[in-house]
């Protein structure tokens, strides 16, 4: 979830030249003679410094036309495309295994996954406090995404209504976009397939109640997504059956659900298919999911 130590030391050695060479021209810090110096500042002046950057991204021309510190013509495409980063308020939904979801605020919203510096996102933010509001800059690196090593928490305390409201908008972003981990991004790229909003759109039951009209749409008209629907449904129905078999002191086997039902159950996942095979057409089996309940 955080650039290798190579990166980190890569980006900073671009990083801190850019802003040196902005507080050049803005004065926006006192005494400071090297990029070394910017390393040396309060995160809040390193902030002011850098808004100003972003707002003014002609500097960022300047700086790869002059050239102040000899960087290579790849260096100088690197920086050139700081131009693309997003600065604003965004909202941290998840830690995921391979990045951190921040989502914007735009209609349909946007998820993207971000990478930490030094210390992982996760460390910084723990996920019992997510979802959580951050004004922050996010930079593209190397065809990553990261945050540019500052972010500023809102103090907004978000309760389980506004957080269940988070949850819809990562999935209708997920449902447009997929997970954005490149800048810039070309939205007209991204549409998802049938099968990506029918699967986004089954994920929690708020989700389903509010786009039960659009699923109706999606199975009908396609075959094999009524059978990916009950797929995804038996997923749905198997942890419900999880836990009601443990209550009644079953702990391990496999069963079969379609339709809300357990149709079959045995103690392999063979004599579960093969009873199956015995009482349902080839046709209806395509509607079963087949799961497995573990000893603890």
């Amino acid at each position: 979830m955080e650039l290798s130590e190579e990166e980190i030391v890569h980006y900073y050695d671009l990083y801190w030249p850019l802003l040196y060479y902005a507080n050049e021209t803005l004065e926006v810090l006192e005494n400071v003679k090297s990029p070394k110096d910017i390393e040396q500042c309060s995160l809040n002046d390193i902030a002011k410094l850098r808004s100003q950057l972003f707002d003014q991204p002609e500097l960022i021309d300047d700086f790869i036309r002059e050239n102040p510190m000899s960087l290579s013509w790849q260096d100088l495409e690197i920086v050139a495309n700081w131009k693309n980063c997003l600065k604003g308020r965004f909202c941290i939904v998840r830690h995921l295994k391979k990045y951190t979801v921040f989502l914007d605020a735009e209609d349909p919203p946007r998820a993207y996954g971000v990478l930490g510096l030094y210390t992982p996102l996760k460390e910084l933010i723990d996920s019992s406090d997510l979802p959580t509001f951050v004004e922050a800059v996010l930079l593209p690196f190397e065809n990553k995404i990261v945050y540019d090593g500052i972010l500023a928490p809102y103090n907004i305390i978000i309760g389980r209504g506004i957080s269940r409201g988070f949850e819809d908008q990562y999935n209708e972003a997920k449902m447009h976009f997929g997970i954005i981990t490149a800048l810039p991004f070309h939205p007209e790229k991204a549409e998802p397939s049938d099968a990506e909003k029918l699967k986004i759109y089954l994920k929690n039951e708020n989700s389903r109640e509010i786009n039960w009209e659009e699923i109706g749409e999606l199975i009908h008209k396609d075959p094999e997504l009524m059978a990916l629907y009950h797929q995804e449904m038996g997923k749905v129905y198997a942890r419900t059956y999880r836990r009601r078999l443990r209550d009644i002191g079953i702990e391990e086997g496999w069963f079969a659900v379609t339709e809300g039902l357990i149709i079959a159950g045995g103690t392999t996942k063979d004599e579960v298919e093969k009873i199956l095979r015995d009482i349902l057409p080839a046709e209806k089996r395509l509607f079963v999911f087949v799961f497995q309940l573990k000893r603890r």
